[in-house]
């Protein structure tokens, strides 16, 4: 089968697929929020038709909370399975846009055109691209070059409260030999990455309590136990001067990085000045002798995420409070394990805490770190082809934040994931005046034709 001709039938039809993504971007599929539900269940019903229209078998399957979207079409390659999800973020606060959410329009910037509107790049745009790079193969050839079963989600942007189990009660039917997740973006917006490595995610929130009520503090200062004091003295013996970790046995199961690796990531040329300059930020605060990539990448990480205690309001309150709370996450790599962490964090904090006081948990989120065995052979040949599309070669890279579905297509269904993606920094997801350039629109697809035909060579 001819690759030229599909690459010569998306550029084509960019104007039509453009379109094609602008009817979905109307819709407002917006999980989290119950006042939504009919129209995420519409932009499912728009997805099977859409799927429909190629040739694949696809429907609409009921779960306890938004639909899931499952198809299959035969081919003659490899059995692959292509995930995204159709759910959207809250456009909250209204105000900041410079247009309706979802009265998505292509706009002219200084970098370009985009297609700016509520989901556009998190995830109609970066999903659309697979379908309509087989929607060029099949308007080509008549069919496809692999055998794909589509699995697209209306949950994700709210927890995925349906997917587990549903992954489990249809484990047989979407099991294949790979996982292709476009969920992902460039690194630093230019060059074609490969996330072979996800972030786990551990979250602990954690209350302290000394006297029974709020105190006067020129009555009880001095002699009653401070639960903020308590506290804050705790977190603050959290890194040692180097920046590691002071949990016990908290590094167990964090692996060192492969020289392929590391040359890799070092050619990248990551500017970390300019990255925490944008933030007005100047100076690495990880472990000392690790590289900056290796810290949002390939490094554990822990993070008070929020502190409070006592009156916060305006003006002064000389209380002494009652109660101090503060919520902890963790970030985790390779085997690291998020139940003995947890287990680990908490004795270490209750064993500082003074007799006087008493402490309560709050569980969030649990998560192991995820790993992409790049020994398939699959994972090489989308590098080579993802290098024949852009500028720059393609590279693997990790991720610092958490995609728990690679994970669970590794545990739930003994597979693994290729998260490949054409999102921008400045795309603004889950903010006002989200965007997605009409370039990573159009090489997107292109790209994934090309790994289409890698896959299937």
């Amino acid at each position: 089968m001819s690759l030229d001709a599909v690459l010569s039938r998306i550029d084509t039809d960019l104007p039509a697929a453009t379109d094609r993504l602008i009817e979905l971007l109307r819709i407002p599929s917006i999980s989290t929020d119950p006042a939504y539900k009919a129209e995420c269940e519409r932009a499912a019903d728009w997805l099977v038709e859409d799927l429909k229209s190629i040739g694949v078998d696809a429907e609409k399957r009921p779960t306890p909370g938004h639909p899931m979207v499952v198809g299959h079409v035969d081919g003659p390659g490899p059995h692959i399975l292509f995930y995204g999800h159709y759910d959207v973020q809250p456009v909250d606060p209204l105000n900041l846009w410079d247009r309706e959410p979802f009265d998505p329009a292509i706009e002219e910037t200084p970098k370009g055109k985009v297609i700016r509107g509520r989901g556009a790049a998190d995830d109609k745009g970066q999903l659309m691209t697979f379908i309509e790079a087989c929607r060029a193969w099949k308007a080509e050839h008549g069919s496809l070059p692999c055998k794909i079963t589509f699995f697209l989600e209306g949950e994700e942007e709210s927890g995925s409260p349906s997917l587990v189990p549903f992954m489990k009660e249809n484990a047989e039917e979407l099991t294949s030999e790979l996982a292709l997740i476009c969920d992902t973006g460039l690194f630093q917006s230019k060059t074609p990455a490969i996330m072979t490595m996800l972030r786990g995610l551990l979250g602990e929130e954690v209350t302290i309590t000394g006297p029974s009520k709020d105190l006067h503090s020129g009555m009880y200062g001095g002699i009653a136990m401070n639960p903020a004091r308590v506290l804050t003295r705790i977190l603050g013996k959290l890194f040692d001067d180097d920046g590691r970790i002071q949990v016990p046995e908290l590094y167990e199961g964090v692996p060192e990085l492969t020289p392929e690796i590391k040359a890799q990531w070092e050619g990248l040329g990551f500017d970390d000045k300019a990255f925490l300059g944008d933030v007005g930020l100047s100076i690495p605060a990880g472990e000392k002798d690790v590289t900056p990539l290796e810290m949002i990448w390939a490094r554990p990480t822990a993070e008070i995420n929020g502190i409070w205690s006592g009156y916060t309001g305006e003006g002064f309150k000389t209380v002494l409070p009652s109660e101090a709370h503060a919520k902890i996450s963790f970030r985790l790599v390779g085997t690291q394990d998020p139940e003995a962490i947890r287990k680990n964090f908490r004795a270490w904090l209750e064993a500082q805490v003074p007799a006087d006081c008493k402490v309560t948990w709050t569980d969030h989120s649990c998560s192991p770190a995820s790993q992409m065995e790049t020994t398939h052979p699959a994972f090489e040949a989308a590098r080579k082809a993802l290098s024949d599309e852009w500028p720059d070669p393609a590279a693997y890279a990790g991720c610092g934040g958490s995609i728990p579905i690679a994970g669970y297509f590794k545990k739930i269904l003994g597979m693994d994931a290729m998260l490949v993606g054409w999102g921008k920094d400045d795309d603004q997801i889950h903010s006002p005046n989200e965007k997605y350039d009409l370039e990573s629109f159009h090489k997107g697809t292109r790209s994934w034709a090309r790994i289409l035909a890698a896959m299937s060579a």
